[in-house]
């Protein structure tokens, strides 16, 4: 009995990974490589089993295809954005860009692409989980008031890494939030691309990526936090470099 409940408890201390693919064979070696290196894992073959599953099983990561039957990968990502901020990454055909642009769109927070090595999966997987459940102490350049940094009517608490408007909160993904605390901790100073993915995704200075996967996190998080996305006076565009936060005095 001590040995089983020792067994539970372990089980439950594990961060676990939802794999949903209709490819056996993808479902299969996923769920090994990431059980080996210390992950629950469950899986599913369909859209809709995806659904159920992460209802039942409450997740920290979901690894999604795109393209499965009942229901899509898209269709999936919506059902979990509606109730859930888990970071999602999404696997996507090679070179589909307007497949994974979309993923992005609807709420995923990064993108594998097919076919890929485990290894790879493995590395973006414990990145996103990294910075999705970071609680390290910052130093923002802001105004502060026991770690919550205030400009205009947004507040943004960087210990709970939560972001009021007008004491409204204002549900951001763990990447969103990430992007935006990296923004404002240095507000006024402009990020590359490139660097905005070594800073938030961990991605190695060498990796070749689509750096749109940046400028759509960013036009996710004008449309929560602006006034007019259109034309944004927080998150603000740096010519010929990348991107800033507005300076806060």
């Amino acid at each position: 009995m001590t040995d089983n409940a020792e067994m539970q408890n372990e089980t439950e201390d594990r961060q676990r990974i939802l794999v949903a693919d209709d490819e056996a064979s993808i479902r299969r070696i996923l769920e090994t490589r990431l059980k080996m290196v210390g992950y629950d894992v469950v899986v599913a073959e369909d859209g809709e089993e995806a659904i159920n599953v992460f209802n039942k099983t409450n997740p920290d990561l979901v690894v999604l295809d795109v393209m499965m039957p009942k229901v899509d990968g898209y269709g999936v990502t919506r059902e979990i954005r509606r109730t859930s901020d888990v970071p999602i990454i999404i696997l996507t055909a090679l070179g589909d860009v307007s497949e994974r642009i979309t993923g992005l769109e609807l709420g995923a927070d990064d993108y594998v692409i097919k076919p890929f090595s485990p290894k790879e999966l493995e590395a973006r997987v414990k990145a996103v989980l990294r910075r999705t459940n970071s609680r390290e102490a910052v130093v923002p350049t802001g105004k502060v008031t026991k770690n919550v940094i205030t400009t205009g009517n947004i507040k943004i608490d960087t210990a709970r890494r939560q972001v009021f408007r007008k004491n409204e909160r204002i549900r951001l993904t763990g990447m969103e939030f990430s992007l935006l605390e990296l923004l404002v901790n240095n507000s006024g100073q402009a990020y590359s691309r490139n660097e905005i993915l070594q800073h938030v995704w961990a991605y190695p200075p060498d990796h070749r990526i689509d750096t749109r996967v940046v400028d759509v996190h960013i036009s996710r998080l004008r449309s929560k936090l602006e006034a007019d996305p259109a034309n944004p006076e927080l998150i603000l565009t740096a010519r010929g470099i990348g991107y800033m936060f507005q300076r806060i005095n």
